[in-house]
């Protein structure tokens, strides 16, 4: 008989932190030489031998009888554990390791990708195969040697115990963002709705494309995408992300075996038991929050365990009710045992009271007030207004904005230290930045600003655009420069082409008309050097955090198919070198990081277009600021009654969806948008309401801080005091009212109205999402078609600065 479903389960664990090592990627955390002895107080393991296993982002550990932590593996992150009747399988950082017995662990990658990660120490590099994020893993329940996997491009399939992996693809060629795997054999069902047989399914989900099968022994098998029964946000018919997926053991009448499978969703409390037969969901439980997040679905008899902000939960599949797991009270201290971020765990039977031992990963959702990056506490909180540097010129400037952060109860300013051309707003003191940097004429005090700001106690974030960059690109005759293959040239991308005619009207030529960009190579090490040289002399001389800016690709050209990379090292891509320039800042900057990334990636997981993939850049930063700005997403993108709450939910649920992506690894801090846009929203509804909005939908999602973006500086007209905690906003009844959980982000739960449903007067489906991200609107939409381009979330409203 073979074992019961093997589907990774969520449930729900984390660990108070408190400190603050770093790594590579995120901290480690150390153990001490000698563990203390205790009286035991619980047994750790089943009759059969099954013990209680951590993993953590340091290895994988035996919890003991005294309630101390042996360690068993330590070479990587272990993110999730499961057990067959034939071995042990961990899905880790190093990719998939096997074990017959806990004591041998082999690699099981073959046929697994693998990215080429760069290192520097500031002489030398060096090159190391490092293996691709693997976002699932999932064992058949009828075989125990046929297993899923999935990086975000695509899902691997073995059937030989992880021996060899096999790529199957996904359900989008072109669009990254696997969120879930699984695998069963599953009915096959004759015309008149008998089972004559099984067939091996594959099952995926993705952020955009929703949940999708694979029929791995057809004769041309593909991927076939299913929405009919699962749920959207409203204004949207693209099915909202599936969280996870579990293929259930049941048993017939006859007492045959057979497999369903159930569903949950990211942001939507839903669970769904998949008709297999008529291929649809059918949501069988419905939460009360607006947006709540169900992971991690585990079967333990005729029931489901599943994670929730705050809870183990369990459904029972009879009676459909919902139950806390009572027992967890008694071993959740276990899993601090590690003294490590604690991400998966196998509680066996004796421990969790269960019919089943339970496999449970994503434990932060335990608790998720605690963020997890050593810096949280010290960027938490921070509400913070830009001004360029050319603003802060002169006493003037700087007492303008000291009033604007005290008068409206911020304690933060971004200020542009390189700016979009790469000109250096200070005088520096490195000898690198210079010989290779150059000081605008509107180059500021550095010193004196720093201590007029610090005498209010103002929290001081540096703003540094990193790879366009015009003043590096030309640095020793384009030493740095993105080239272009075609001409021998930097490269420069062409927005348009136009005819050249003489005076008779014959056209003799074409002028290529450019994009104001320049851009240096991601791939080189030189650059990350230099960039990551000013963070640490901001820091030395007075400021709090590093923003990073443009940390991309160039994306916008006719003429993309010509830019070369000459800095690029063989067997690197775009992620990869990303990887290892965030990898080179975690470990030489001593401060909070933080990155601004389109709004796009931050409410899907997905790096479209840019290469900004949430997931990936948590392990290495402690900030995400997503520009969430309504007037950069299609009109129609939540624009329901009540039409002028669409800046709230914009905010609320983007900020909520932003922090569960990155897996509170980072602090949110979005962009809010203080300017006026000429598209048809702003028309009807920009005002100071429109920005105080957005304010109480950051509050009610994260409550973590946010940013106020307007370059004119005009913010004495847009901007109001910042909110208490514990104030209701002036228009409560109307959209705040459906939030029973204030801050959403929270297991805090705060009275509150329940309204149901949204109106879904405005549609958009899968299709035209995914060309929302590579347009912004069309021109005819602006007053001012001049002052913006045409990327979507990417806004130039003033020429002077080009924030993203």
């Amino acid at each position: 008989m073979k074992p019961i479903s093997v589907k990774i389960c969520l449930a729900l664990s984390l660990l108070f932190i408190t400190e603050s090592f770093f790594a590579q990627t995120k901290p480690l955390y150390q153990l001490p030489e000698t563990l203390p002895e205790k009286k035991v107080t619980f047994k750790e393991k089943d009759k059969d031998g099954t013990p209680f296993l951590l993993g953590t982002d340091r290895g994988l550990y035996k919890i003991l009888g005294n309630g101390t932590a042996e360690p068993l593996w330590t070479d990587g992150k272990v993110e999730r554990i499961i057990k067959t009747s034939a071995r042990w399988f961990f899905l880790t950082d190093k990719g998939i390791i096997s074990s017959p017995d806990l004591n041998i662990f082999t690699e099981r990658n073959n046929g697994l990708p693998f990215l080429t990660v760069k290192s520097y120490d500031g002489v030398q590099k060096q090159l190391e195969q490092k293996a691709a994020l693997l976002k699932d893993i999932c064992a058949d329940p009828f075989n125990p040697d046929v297993l899923v996997t999935a990086t975000k491009d695509a899902v691997y399939l073995t059937r030989d115990g992880a021996q060899t992996w096999e790529n199957i693809g996904s359900a989008s060629k072109y669009t990254a963002g696997v969120k879930a795997v699984a695998v069963s054999h599953m009915p096959v069902y004759d015309r008149d709705g008998t089972i004559t047989g099984s067939e091996l399914v594959v099952f995926m989900s993705h952020p955009i494309y929703g949940f999708s099968y694979y029929r791995a022994d057809a004769k041309k098998p593909a991927w076939f995408d299913v929405s009919a029964g699962f749920a959207a946000m409203p204004s949207m018919t693209q099915v909202d992300e599936i969280a996870d997926i579990l293929p259930v053991m049941c048993k017939d009448a006859n007492g045959n075996r057979f497999a369903e499978v159930y569903l949950s969703q990211t942001f939507l409390p839903n669970i769904y038991r998949f008709n297999w037969k008529d291929k649809r969901g059918e949501k069988v439980y419905q939460g009360e929050e607006q947006i709540d997040t169900i992971d991690g679905l585990c079967q333990t008899g005729s029931s489901i365990a599943y994670s929730a902000l705050g809870k183990v939960s369990l459904f029972s599949l009879v009676d459909k009710k919902i139950t806390d797991l009572e027992s967890y009270d008694t071993w959740k201290s276990r899993l601090n045992a590690a003294h490590s971020i604690v991400n998966s765990a196998y509680i066996p039977k004796v421990v969790c009271g269960l019919d089943t031992p339970l496999e449970l990963s994503e434990l932060w959702l335990l608790n998720p007030d605690v963020i997890l990056t050593p810096w949280g506490e010290v960027a938490n909180k921070k509400k913070a207004v830009y001004s360029s540097v050319y603003q802060l010129r002169n006493d003037n400037g700087i007492e303008k904005y000291r009033k604007i952060v005290n008068d409206n109860k911020l304690n933060s300013i971004v200020i542009d230290m390189k700016d979009d051309y790469g000109l250096l707003r200070f005088e520096p003191e490195s000898p690198l930045l210079k010989e290779k940097g150059k000081v605008t004429v509107y180059k500021i005090d550095v010193d004196k600003l720093v201590n007029e700001f610090k005498k209010d106690g103002t929290y001081l974030i540096g703003r540094i655009v990193v790879f366009k960059d015009r003043n590096l690109a030309g640095y020793d005759k384009g030493k740095y420069a993105v080239w272009n293959y075609k001409t021998n040239s930097p490269w420069v991308g062409i927005r348009s082409y136009e005819n050249i005619t003489a005076e008779d009207g014959t056209v003799t030529g074409q002028k290529a008309n450019y994009y104001d960009e320049n851009w240096v190579d991601p791939y080189s090490e030189e650059v990350w050097e230099y960039n990551v040289e000013i963070a640490k002399e901001l820091i030395k001389r007075g400021f709090d955090e590093i923003q990073f800016d443009y940390i991309r690709f160039p994306t916008d050209g006719l003429n993309m198919g010509s830019a070369s990379y000459r800095w690029k090292d063989k067997g690197m891509d775009k992620e990869s070198a990303l990887v290892s320039f965030l990898s080179y800042a975690r470990k030489n900057i001593d401060a909070p990081i933080g990155i601004d990334i389109y709004g796009a990636n931050g409410w899907y997981r997905s790096g479209t277009r840019t290469g900004q993939d949430v997931e990936l850049m948590s392990e290495y930063v402690d900030v995400i600021c997503p520009m969430f700005y309504p007037s950069h997403f299609e009109q129609s993108f939540l624009d329901y009654s009540p039409y002028e709450e669409r800046p709230y939910r914009i905010f609320f649920y983007g900020s909520y969806r932003n922090t569960v992506i990155g897996r509170n690894r980072i602090v949110v801090r979005p962009w809010l948008q203080a300017f006026y846009m000429g598209v048809r929203y702003d028309r009807k509804y920009y005002d100071k309401n429109y920005v105080s909005r957005e304010v109480f939908g950051v509050r009610d999602g994260i409550n973590r801080g946010y940013m106020y973006w307007n370059n004119s500086g005009g913010y004495y007209e847009d901007i109001s005091p910042d909110p208490e905690d514990s104030t209701l906003s002036p228009w409560h009844h109307n959209e705040a009212a459906k939030q029973t959980r204030i801050p959403a982000f929270s297991k805090e739960m705060n009275p509150g109205e329940s309204e149901e449903g949204l109106a879904d007067d405005k549609l958009i489906n899968k299709d035209e999402i995914l060309s929302v991200w590579n347009t912004v609107l069309e021109q005819e939409d602006y007053e001012n078609p001049g002052s913006t381009t045409r990327n979507f979330l990417m806004v130039e409203p003033f020429p002077a600065v080009n924030h993203e």
